[in-house]
């Protein structure tokens, strides 16, 4: 039986680690750039943009280019969070001796 119970106490000490772990994940800021940093997209840490920052140089441009700009500053912030948050939960996961875990993101 101790086995069993040596069980059931690893998978709370998982759970209450990654309960942790998503509670630091919504704290996360990730910022994405584009057109020289002319644009500014901020998530937080549940990919729900936080903030947009343009340039008024850039306000000058075509719409479609400002379009391209701000779809790929945000591209830019997702691709930023996804490191971030698999980096949080790699120093949940790395304590508990769950080698290789990957967060399906």
């Amino acid at each position: 039986m101790t086995d069993f119970s040596k069980i059931l106490d690893k998978a709370k000490e998982i759970e209450n680690k990654m309960k942790e772990s998503q509670e630091k994940i919504k704290s996360i800021k990730a910022e994405g750039f584009s057109g020289s940093n002319s644009v500014k997209v901020i998530l937080d840490g549940e990919g729900e943009m936080y903030k947009i920052e343009i340039s008024d140089e850039i306000l000058k441009e075509e719409k479609g280019i400002i379009e391209d700009l701000i779809l790929a500053a945000h591209n830019n912030a997702k691709s930023q969070l996804k490191i971030k948050t698999t980096e949080e939960i790699s120093k949940a996961t790395d304590d508990l001796g769950i080698p290789g875990f990957k967060w399906p993101l």
